[in-house]
């Protein structure tokens, strides 16, 4: 015992640094089994108590590290090599780290979204909840064209995405509240050229002009175009008409809030639909009405008999 206690505290050899290594991980693995389990005692929640048994882990685990390194003294008299040599494995290993840290900066400076805002990166759409160092969390709208979307349309679908802030540099930010708050809406309609287009045209202007929130889309432009130089934009509702070899495409144009955009549709067509359905008119398709008609009954000739088709 006593040549065991002499090698632990003889750092000088390396047999005792040997000795007094073991000593010290035994040491360490025995503080973190007993703080794991003093410390979770009076946590009752189950995902609280891992999370403080983790972070006491990786605590003891520096430490030991630390301390390894101060009995071992690897590479003595080389101070700059170890630092330099340390700092260039940590930049390599944390890179994700340091490029989602200045993602945050940029985003916080660039002001390119805040929470709140509606955006689409790395094709996800959503409501930004929460904005950290390394990641933007992201309440999940659904999409019509998104085929992996269960939710067709611009409504929550119940996930939080999170996403690293570095893809602020690699990909496209869609934002779609900061500066207008409204988006251009378009409800397209396929009428047949038998049927009165013109009065279908007329029929979705009035909707849409009435549905259309131009005077609150100007002033937002107006707004915005004391900060930006841009062009001004129509906001006013129109149709516009497209001649295909089937049918006459309507389309008509109108501006909505972002975030009502799909009931603002919806109540657009629904009205739509019912006055062409009042007027008789009907929305073209891709199918096709075939008529089947009963073969025609030979007539009879005199006394019974049948003409003989057959050539004489």
């Amino acid at each position: 015992m006593d040549a065991f206690l002499d090698a632990m505290w003889d750092t000088r050899t390396v047999t005792g640094r040997l000795v007094t290594s073991i000593a010290m991980i035994v040491v360490a693995v025995l503080l973190a089994i007993i703080a794991g389990r003093l410390s979770t005692r009076r946590v009752d929640d189950a995902h609280n108590r891992y999370y403080l048994r983790k972070a006491l882990h990786y605590v003891t685990v520096a430490v030991l590290l630390i301390g390894l390194a101060v009995l071992w003294r690897p590479f003595a008299g080389r101070i700059g090599l170890v630092v330099g040599l340390a700092a260039v494995g940590l930049a390599l290993a944390m890179q994700e780290v340091i490029g989602a840290f200045a993602g945050w900066i940029s985003i916080l400076t660039g002001r390119q979204y805040r929470v709140g805002d509606r955006i689409q990166m790395c094709g996800v759409r959503g409501d930004v909840l929460d904005i950290t160092p390394l990641r933007t969390r992201i309440l999940e709208s659904g999409s019509s064209t998104d085929p992996e979307s269960w939710i067709r349309g611009r409504q929550y679908t119940g996930r939080v995405v999170s996403l690293s802030n570095r893809f602020v540099f690699t990909t496209p930010v869609y934002n779609s509240s900061t500066v207008l708050d409204h988006l251009w809406e378009e409800l397209t309609l396929p009428i047949p050229y038998q049927s009165d287009w013109h009065l279908a045209e007329r029929i979705l202007h009035e909707e849409a002009e009435s549905t259309s929130a131009t005077a609150e889309a100007q002033r937002a432009i107006s707004q915005m175009r004391h900060r930006y130089p841009v062009a001004e934009a129509e906001v006013d509702a129109r149709v516009f008409v497209r001649a295909t070899p089937n049918w006459v495409e309507l389309t008509a144009r109108f501006v909505v809030p972002v975030r009502s955009a799909r009931q603002v549709k919806d109540q657009v067509t629904r009205r739509v639909l019912d006055r062409l359905a009042e007027h008789g008119l009907r929305v073209a398709s891709v199918t096709q009405d075939i008529t089947v008609h009963p073969p025609a009954r030979a007539n009879p000739t005199i006394g019974g008999q049948h003409d003989d088709p057959r050539p004489q």
